[in-house]
């Protein structure tokens, strides 16, 4: 597939009656859209009127941000295919149904990691708006909002396949892991909504005007 397809096949895969990608993936592609809008805004924030400790640190970190949550894309969906192969196990005789019930289990488990794994990604990326935001170009005032609405996003959605998934897992030190994640999703959610606060804040007390020409 070409560079230039990439998206409308995602989503021609995203539309098809197929159990993977889904959600998951799509929480990751919002983390990962996040990531390079704060690269952009921090690559329109390099100059001598900028903050140059702020922009160097934040760039690269966006960077690196953006093939983490890709790869956590790729990971969601192998993860689900294989909760799906576990689903379709025979479960005929009590034999049967027990080897079922564990291999599902186990598959919600390993499931879980990949949202896991993005909430600690999105967590970083909402930190570096949090960074940036003081520092950035006005100008890209709206695209950091976009980047903080996309990780809230991926965060929120990572939380509910995590809560999904839990009431199917028996690991007792694993539910309690998740458990904990959720918990920081809940919070990290509140930072997100008070960032999205101030930067709709910053863009009220701009002209639009003014904040559009630099684009023509």
């Amino acid at each position: 597939m070409r560079d230039d397809d990439s998206i409308a096949g995602f989503l021609r895969q995203l539309a098809a009656r197929t159990a993977a990608p889904g959600a998951g993936a799509t929480a990751a592609l919002h983390a990962a859209q996040a990531a390079a809008l704060i690269a952009m805004v921090a690559r329109f924030s390099d100059g001598p009127r900028y903050d140059a400790e702020v922009i160097g640190r934040v760039r690269p970190a966006a960077d690196a941000l953006i093939f983490e949550a890709m790869a956590l894309a790729e990971a969601d969906a192998m993860a689900f295919e294989a909760v799906t192969a576990a689903y379709r196990l025979p479960k005929g005789s009590p034999q049967e149904q027990r080897a079922r019930s564990r291999a599902i289990a186990d598959a919600l488990g390993q499931a879980s990691g990949p949202p896991a794994r993005l909430l600690t990604v999105s967590a970083r990326i909402i930190g570096l708006a949090e960074d940036l935001l003081p520092a950035a170009n006005r100008n890209l005032t709206g695209d950091l909002f976009a980047a903080v609405a996309s990780a809230r996003a991926a965060t929120e959605i990572a939380w509910v396949i995590i809560e999904a998934n839990l009431a199917g897992i028996t690991d007792p030190e694993l539910t309690a892991e998740l458990g904990a994640a959720v918990a920081g999703a809940a919070a990290m959610t509140g930072r997100a909504n008070v960032l999205a606060s101030r930067i709709h804040q910053a863009l009220a007390s701009g002209d639009l005007a003014d904040r559009l020409a630099f684009l023509y």
